[in-house]
Formats: C-alpha cells, sequence, structure tokens
C-alpha cells in the first residue's frame, strides 16, 4: 500500500466547520490526501481545470453555483471523477436524479467519519458505493418507471440457479457476506465467489446492478 499514491479528494462544501471536520478525520487516513477545498461549485470548477482529483465531496445546497448545477459540468470536465454527493435531505428522486446525472454515491452530512472514507475508497476502487440510502431509490425509481441509468448500471437477462438466486434476494436485503454465509451453510469466501459469479451473469459492474436486475427480474418484489 505504500507505494500506491494516495486517493486525492477535494471538499466542496460552503460550511467551513464541515470541511474542517472531514479533513481532520481522513488526516489519520494514509491512503487518502485532501488536496484542495471548495466553498462553491464555480470555485470547485476551477480547481478541478488545473488539478487532477480522484474524488470529490460535493455538497448539494450551495451559494452561487450549487451541486446539482455543479454535478454535470464535473463530468464534462473530468469524467473519471469520482463525485460523492453530500446532503442533509433523504430523499428517494434526488438520489436518483443525482445517480442518473452521473454521481457515484449519496451520503447524508450526519454520516461518521468512517463511513465517508469507505466511501471514498470504494468508489474510487469499484465507481459506486452504495448504501441503504441509494438502494432503497433506486429499489423505488425502478418500480414507478422505466429510469434513464447509466449503461454498466443496466440489467441483462441471465440464467441463475436456486442457490445464485437466494444470495441475490439476500443481498437486496442488504445482509453481510458474513450473514448470508450463515443462512445458506456456506463460507463467506465462497459467498463471495458466488457474488463475483452473479456480477458476471447479469452483466454487472456494482451491486445496483444485481439489485436492479432482482427488481426486473421480480426475484426481489419490495424491501
Amino acid at each position: 500500500m505504500s507505494e500506491q499514491q494516495p486517493i486525492r479528494v477535494i471538499i466542496a462544501d460552503d460550511h467551513v466547520l464541515y470541511r474542517a471536520g472531514v479533513k481532520a478525520s481522513l488526516s489519520t487516513k494514509t491512503d487518502v490526501k485532501v488536496i484542495a477545498e471548495a466553498d462553491n461549485g464555480m470555485h470547485l470548477l476551477n480547481l478541478i481545470k488545473n488539478i487532477e482529483v480522484d474524488v470529490i465531496l460535493l455538497d448539494i445546497q450551495m451559494p452561487i453555483m450549487d451541486g446539482i448545477a455543479t454535478l454535470p459540468e464535473i463530468k464534462k470536465i473530468a469524467p473519471q471523477t469520482k463525485v460523492i454527493m453530500l446532503t442533509m435531505v433523504d430523499d428517494n428522486s434526488m438520489i436518483t436524479k443525482l445517480m442518473e446525472l452521473g454521481a457515484n454515491s449519496y451520503l447524508t452530512k450526519t454520516s461518521d467519519s468512517e463511513v465517508i472514507y469507505e466511501a471514498i475508497k470504494t468508489c474510487f476502487e469499484q465507481e459506486y458505493f452504495f448504501n441503504a440510502l441509494t438502494n432503497k431509490a433506486l429499489l423505488s425509481n425502478l418500480k414507478q418507471r422505466n429510469p434513464v441509468l447509466p449503461q454498466q448500471l443496466a440489467p441483462v437477462d441471465a440464467q441463475l440457479n436456486e442457490k445464485e438466486t437466494t444470495i441475490l434476494r439476500l443481498m437486496c436485503e442488504e445482509k453481510s457476506t458474513k450473514e448470508i454465509a450463515d443462512i445458506v451453510d456456506l463460507s463467506p469466501r465462497t459467498v463471495e465467489a458466488i457474488r463475483d459469479r452473479l456480477k458476471v451473469k447479469t452483466g454487472s459492474k456494482t451491486t445496483a446492478g444485481l439489485i436492479m436486475y432482482a427488481v426486473k427480474h421480480k426475484i426481489i418484489e419490495e424491501i
């Protein structure tokens, strides 16, 4: 790990104390480095034109240019940059809209520092970080309409055996790998292998892709 460059992070939030708190908590991590801060969207866009960043923590409500207006512009300037939206509001329709615009995760500003750290690492390594908020929003959205979603999240038809179907259903219920392993009487490592196989079979790169597959194919009716 010491040979790897730390994940470069920018915090965009108009509250100085919040930025300071997040920066302080992340400063204890050797694999993450806050390289800049911005207090509005315009300031952030000017920054990323001149410096390379891996992950942006982006507040939704900011003066001059808010996070919703800023997100699509980030994707134009730095399409590979991962964006984690920060908000005080748990709003299913807002979460779905932001994911469609290219957000890689959605956290409430009450999330503790370990969750923020985990989200940064997971988005950087796996593109998306999904939690109870994002999963429920995506499920709710899928049941109401045919969403316009990122292509890499779109489900495809696949033939799943009974064990795979059971594990997928348990994943949608937000069971941990260990909990699933105990329920289906397999080792956690075997469960992880089946989960990876499910992703290959369904063409999903993320947990959200698997959840969408489960909803579309009525493997799970509700959560």
